[in-house]
């Protein structure tokens, strides 16, 4: 008995010790990393100006009145200043500075704050929509003390991770939380390959750094779930891809990716039973695109992509980012699936940005942008909701209604919706044009009630009412 009780003993104290050696410790404090890592992140506020047209005539032409268009040259340009916030963090002494694309998209000033009391003007070396990465130059001969990427493919779930950034305009903040979850995608934007954490994360965080407990960065902290702040869910572009665009940038002022030249569509289980794929695995060409890489190659619509140079395709999103990243000109091996056997193409790499593909659909977010009107009384920028928004949203074919473009810092529903939310009602009634909104919120201006009920769509296509407190 006494022996059994000493192998049991010995087992359980092995146990231990592995669990010990294997398992890192929590850190009693995070105060000598912050200290260290803070003089390197800087906070970021931009201005810009926004034109509207106000309504010379003492009525509203209905909705759609071929009237309307016909007398809006009329309207007096009305000029407005608009103030955003953000984070970045500085990756070389001489003041280049990492953030989001969005924090200084169309922005006429970018001022940024480095530890606290320097302020510094600063001017756009370069900046990428597609992934939301903006590279800025401080104007200005003073060094700094600049922050190192770190291995982002290393990081693991469950691995401690600190945020530093300017939420909500307070200045140097640190959060501290662990990573929740690798290669998300939640519909932002085209190359999306996240990190999820739990460390808080906030409106004017975006643009800031992600540090492990090295403290190198491992991600660019760009998007929040919640319409009210953070609920543990952030996200953060990881460094591996953000330093191949951040040295295009750099270099070229642009970035120069990939393009293989092919829409690709997932392969479902019933697809794989039909082609006799052992499992749903792969990118499957919808079609290919005319003088493109792939068409030159011999690729075909029908074909299953199984692997890109080398890299197996488990999933239908991975290979654009693969792609994207590989060097434009490079001749590559791709593996297909046709006719229920393998085959290899050769295919030689053109580039994204000079391809059709890219043109058009660079025209249509500037369509987008153009279309873009002001709601004075909300202090929001709208665009009309199109099929393509409800398509890809998955939202009832029948809905009409306004997608929220901008939102200035002092707008009654700056802490309540967010950026891209769809309102698809005021006041129980339908929203279909801007000067639906318009007069709704006017009606309620001229009323006692001063607050105008939103329904609307956000950024989890969660229908949710909203009241609105207009001033």
């Amino acid at each position: 008995m006494r022996k059994i009780k000493i192998i049991f003993l010995t087992i359980i104290s092995s146990f231990i010790f592995s669990f010990s050696v294997n398992s890192k410790p929590v850190p009693e404090s995070f105060a000598d990393l912050a200290d260290k890592l803070m003089p390197s992140v800087v906070n970021i506020s931009t201005t810009t100006t926004i034109v509207t047209n106000t309504n010379p005539f003492p009525f509203q032409f209905p909705p759609g009145s071929p009237f309307e268009d016909m007398f809006k040259e009329f309207g007096t340009p009305q000029e407005r200043k608009s103030a955003a916030l953000g984070s970045g963090f500085i990756i070389d002494e001489k003041g280049v500075v990492i953030t989001n694309n969005h924090v200084i998209q169309d922005a006429d000033d970018i001022i940024v704050r480095v530890n606290g009391d320097q302020e510094f003007k600063a001017k756009v070396l370069g900046a990428d929509p597609l992934m939301d990465i903006a590279v800025l130059q401080l104007e200005t001969d003073e060094k700094f003390i600049p922050v190192a990427f770190g291995d982002s493919d290393k990081a693991r779930i469950g691995d401690w991770v600190l945020a530093i950034g300017n939420p909500f305009g307070l200045g140097g903040t640190v959060t501290a939380g662990i990573i929740s979850a690798r290669n998300r995608s939640i519909g932002l934007s085209r190359y999306e390959d996240f990190i999820q954490t739990d460390a808080s994360i906030n409106s004017g965080n975006s643009g800031g750094p992600l540090f492990d407990m090295d403290g190198k960065v491992i991600g660019i902290n760009t998007a929040i779930l919640g319409r009210n702040g953070s609920i543990g869910i952030g996200f953060s572009i990881p460094s591996n891809s953000a330093q191949i665009v951040i040295k295009q940038l750099i270099e070229f002022g642009e970035t120069k990716r990939g393009w293989l030249g092919v829409r690709i569509q997932d392969v479902t289980k019933e697809i794989a039973e039909v082609e006799k794929l052992d499992k749903a695995r792969g990118a499957l060409v919808a079609s290919v695109a005319e003088n493109s890489p792939s068409e030159k190659a011999g690729i075909q619509a029908g074909d299953i992509i199984l692997e890109f140079n080398g890299e197996k395709i488990n999933q239908m999103k991975e290979l654009p980012a693969i792609v994207a990243r590989t060097e434009v000109g490079k001749k590559v091996d791709v593996k297909i699936w046709r006719d229920k056997k393998e085959i290899i193409k050769n295919v030689i790499l053109g580039r994204l940005e000079t391809s059709d593909d890219f043109k058009i659909s660079k025209n249509q977010e500037t369509q987008k942008r153009n279309n873009e009107e002001i709601i004075e009384s909300l202090r929001i920028a709208v665009r009309p909701l199109t099929k393509e928004d409800i398509k890809n949203r998955n939202l009832p074919n029948q809905t009409t209604g306004l997608v929220i473009t901008k939102i200035a810092n002092n707008s009654p529903v700056a802490n309540s919706i967010e950026l891209n939310s769809i309102i698809v009602e005021a006041q129980k009634k339908k929203i279909r044009s801007a000067d639906d909104l318009r007069n709704i919120t006017k009606e309620v201006l001229n009323s006692n009630q001063k607050t105008v009920l939103l329904a609307i769509y956000n950024n989890q296509n969660q229908r949710r009412y909203i009241g609105v407190k207009l001033d």
